[in-house]
C-alpha cells in the first residue's frame, strides 16, 4: 500500500533512486517483466464471428429448423418449390447483416472518439529527464509532473509544491484534489482520500511534483476497473429475453400442433407419411418468419433516430431496453452537473466588486485572447465570476502587476500574491480556507474601509461560512493588506478580511426538466456518485431527484448491508454517495433483483463496471474515458442527459 508508507519506503521497495531514476537497461528489464503500460482489451471479433453470432438466438434457430424441414418436405414430395426455405433463409441472413453493419458502424465511431490517452511523460532515466511514451513507463520510474500534464500511471508522490490533480473521472469529485507527498494514510483509505498518490488518467491542474511509479497497466486503479468489466458479462436485454421466450413458446406450440395433427390423421387411418408431411407443413406455416426481420428493421430505425440526437448505439436491442427502463441510475459529475465550478454566492462587507477583484488577482488562471480560461477549475470559477461582473483578469493584472507569490500549501491552506501598481502602491492578497484565514485577520473591509475585527464579527463570519458549507458550497475566503510603501515580503498575518465566495459544480440546465419527465413517465431517477454525501444531496434536491422523505446512503453504509438487506431497502434510497465501482455494481444488481429494468449513465472510469452490469449502459459525452465507452451500449456524443429521457 504505497499511500500508507513514506516516500523513502516506497523508493526502497521499488529499488530506485529519486535523482537518477532507473537505468535504460533496468527499465527494459522491468518492461519485459511487467508488460507495457496499457490497458488490456478483449480480442476483437472478426466479421465472420460477428455474422454467425447473430444466429445464436432461439427464434433464429427455430426459423432455420423450419427452413430445413420445409426443404426436406419439398424434396420428399418430389417437388421443386423452394420458395419458403429461400425466403426464410433470406430473412435470417438479412437480419444478421443488419446486426453486423450496425455493430461495425458503432465500433468505428468509438474508435474515432478514442483520443484521451497520454502519449508521453517526463521520466528520469540514468540521471537525465527524458520524454518517454506512456506505454514504456514501468514501476520504479521517477516521473515529473507540472500543470496541464496527464498522469501516465499510478504513482507515489516523493515531492510536491502546490500540486492539485483533477480526478473526477475516477472518484466523482468535482473539484481538484490537493496533493502532498508528506502525508500518510491507512491501508483502507478510499481512492479519493489518498492525497499522497496520483492516478493514471487524472491530470494536474496546478503546481508541480515528482513521483515514483508504483503500478502500471492493468494494475492501476483504472486497470482494475477495466478488469472488472472483462469479468462481467452484459445481461440480455428485456427484448432479447422476451423474444427468446416467444420463440420457445411458438416452437413448442408448433411441435404440439404437429403432434396433435399427426395423431388425428393416424386415428382417421390416413397414411402416416402423408400425415407427417401435412403436420410439418402446418408447423412451418405457424412460425412467423417475418418477426426477427421486423424487429431488426424497427430497431434499426430507432438507432437512426437516436443518431440524429447525437447518440451512438452499439447494439440494436439497446434501443428497446432504454425505452423499457424503470430506473435510471445517473452519475453526478459531468452528467447531471456541468463538471465546471461556478461561484454561486458571495458574502462580505467589502462589496462584490472588491471581493471578486482580489480573488481574480490572487489566481493563476490564464485568460486567453479568445476568452477561454485555463488553469485550476476553482480559480477559473473565480475569474469567470469576476468577468461576469465586468472585471477583466488581464486588465486587472496590468493595473496590479504581480511581483511575488506564496503557492498554496496543504499545511497553511492558503495562497498569497503580492502586487504593485503604477503609483508604487503595494497590495498583498491571500485566499484560502475560511476557518484559517479568518484567524489571520485583524480587520474587515466595510466598503473599502478597514474596521477592527471584533469577536462578534468573527462569529458572524464563521456562521456565514457554516451556512454556505451546509449548502454544499466550496467556500473560499479572501483577505488583503494594502500599503502606500514597499512591502519586502508577503505576510499572511494582520490581514483585512474581504469576503467569502461559495462555489459549486452547478446542475445542467436541462437536468431538472429531464428528472421531472422521468418521474411523470414512472421512471425512478437515482444519483450514484463518488462525491461527498452533502454535495450529492444538495444537487439532488436542486434538480428534483431528492424530495421530502427521500433518503441517501454512503458507500461505507452499503458495506455494512448484506445482499438481502440491500435488496429490501434499495427502493428507499435515491442518492448513493461516496461509492466505489464495486458499490455501483451492487446497487444496479439490487434493483435488477427487484424486477427493475436499469439504465446507468456516466462519463467516468468509475462508472464503467455499472454501465456493463446495467440493462442499458449509457456513456455521456465525447470526453468520457475509453473504459467507460467500452462498457456502454450507447454513447451520447453531446453530453446531454436529456437524450436518455427523450428515449425513455
Amino acid at each position: 500500500m504505497r499511500w500508507s508508507e513514506s516516500a523513502e519506503e516506497a523508493l526502497r521497495r521499488l529499488d530506485t533512486d529519486p535523482e537518477s531514476g532507473l537505468s535504460e537497461r533496468e527499465a527494459e528489464k522491468r518492461l519485459a517483466g511487467y508488460g507495457p503500460n496499457t490497458l488490456r482489451e478483449k480480442n476483437k471479433t472478426g466479421i465472420a464471428v460477428k455474422f454467425f453470432s447473430q444466429f445464436n438466438d432461439f427464434m433464429i434457430m427455430v426459423l432455420l429448423a423450419a427452413a430445413a424441414v420445409s426443404l426436406s418436405v419439398s424434396l420428399a414430395n418430389g417437388e421443386r418449390d423452394f420458395a419458403d426455405p429461400i425466403i426464410i433463409l433470406a430473412i435470417v441472413i438479412l437480419n444478421a447483416v443488419l446486426g453486423v453493419v450496425q455493430e461495425n458502424k458503432a465500433e468505428k465511431s468509438l474508435e474515432a472518439l478514442k483520443k484521451m490517452s497520454a502519449p508521453a511523460a517526463r521520466v528520469v532515466r540514468g540521471g537525465k529527464l527524458l520524454q518517454v511514451h506512456a506505454g514504456g513507463i514501468v514501476p520504479g520510474d521517477i516521473i515529473h509532473l507540472e500543470t496541464g500534464d496527464y498522469v501516465p500511471a499510478d504513482a507515489r508522490l516523493i515531492a510536491s509544491a502546490g500540486l492539485k490533480a483533477e480526478e473526477s473521472a475516477l472518484t466523482g469529485e468535482s473539484v481538484p484534489v490537493s496533493k502532498d507527498a508528506r502525508l500518510l494514510f491507512s491501508d483502507g483509505a478510499p481512492i479519493g482520500d489518498r492525497k499522497n498518490m496520483v492516478f493514471s488518467g487524472s491530470f494536474i491542474t496546478v503546481g508541480r511534483g515528482a513521483a515514483v511509479v508504483s503500478e502500471t497497466g492493468m494494475d492501476t486503479e483504472v486497470g482494475k476497473i477495466a478488469g472488472m468489466i472483462m469479468e462481467h458479462d452484459a445481461p440480455d436485454t428485456p427484448l432479447q429475453r422476451k423474444l427468446e421466450a416467444t420463440g420457445k413458446t411458438l416452437g413448442l406450440a408448433a411441435l404440439g400442433i404437429c403432434a396433435m395433427i399427426f395423431l388425428m390423421g393416424l386415428i382417421r387411418h390416413i397414411p402416416p407419411f402423408h400425415m407427417f408431411m401435412t403436420s410439418v407443413s402446418l408447423a412451418v406455416a405457424a412460425i412467423p418468419e417475418g418477426l426477427p426481420a421486423i424487429v431488426t428493421i424497427m430497431l434499426a430505425l430507432g438507432v437512426q433516430r437516436m443518431a440524429r440526437e447525437n447518440a451512438i448505439i452499439r447494439k440494436l436491442p439497446a434501443v428497446e431496453s432504454l425505452g423499457g427502463a424503470t430506473v435510471i441510475c445517473s452519475d453526478k459529475t459531468g452528467t447531471l452537473t456541468q463538471n465546471k465550478m461556478r461561484v454561486a454566492e458571495i458574502a462580505g462587507d467589502a462589496g462584490k466588486s472588491d471581493i471578486l477583484t482580489y480573488a481574480a488577482l490572487c489566481a493563476n488562471t490564464i485568460s486567453g485572447e479568445d476568452g477561454r480560461l485555463s488553469g485550476d477549475p476553482t480559480e477559473s470559477a473565480l475569474v469567470s465570476a469576476a468577468r461576469e461582473a465586468g472585471l477583466n483578469k488581464n486588465e486587472l493584472d496590468r493595473l496590479w502587476r504581480r511581483v511575488d507569490e506564496l503557492p498554496f500549501d496543504s499545511d497553511r491552506k492558503l495562497m498569497s500574491t503580492l502586487h504593485i501598481n503604477d503609483s508604487g502602491e503595494y497590495l498583498s492578497i491571500t485566499k484560502g480556507a475560511p476557518d484559517v484565514l479568518i484567524d489571520r485577520c485583524s480587520h474587515f473591509s466595510d466598503q473599502g474601509k478597514p474596521l477592527p475585527l471584533e469577536d462578534a464579527k468573527r462569529r458572524e463570519l464563521s456562521s456565514i461560512n457554516t451556512r454556505m458549507a451546509n449548502k454544499a458550497l466550496r467556500v473560499i475566503a479572501v483577505a488583503y493588506k494594502a500599503s502606500p510603501g514597499r512591502i519586502t515580503e508577503i505576510s499572511e498575518n494582520d490581514l483585512v478580511f474581504a469576503g467569502l465566495l461559495g462555489m459549486i459544480d452547478p446542475p445542467r440546465e436541462e437536468a431538472a426538466e429531464s428528472v421531472r419527465i422521468c418521474r411523470e413517465a414512472g421512471v425512478k431517477p437515482v444519483m450514484i456518485t463518488g462525491d461527498h454525501e452533502k454535495t450529492a444531496r444538495a444537487i439532488a434536491k436542486k434538480i428534483g431527484i431528492m424530495g421530502p422523505g427521500d433518503r441517501s446512503v454512503t458507500g461505507r453504509e452499503l458495506d455494512e448491508m448484506d445482499e438481502k438487506t440491500l435488496r429490501e431497502r434499495i427502493g428507499d434510497f435515491c442518492v448513493f454517495a461516496r461509492v466505489s465501482p464495486e458499490h455501483k455494481v451492487r446497487i444496479v444488481k439490487a434493483f435488477q433483483r427487484n424486477g427493475e429494468v436499469v439504465a446507468m449513465t456516466g462519463d467516468g472510469v468509475n462508472d464503467a463496471p455499472a454501465l456493463k452490469t446495467a440493462d442499458i449502459g449509457c456513456a455521456m459525452g465525447i470526453n468520457g474515458t475509453d473504459v467507460a465507452k467500452g462498457a456502454a451500449d450507447m454513447i451520447l456524443t453531446d453530453d446531454n442527459f436529456a437524450t436518455i429521457v427523450m428515449a425513455v
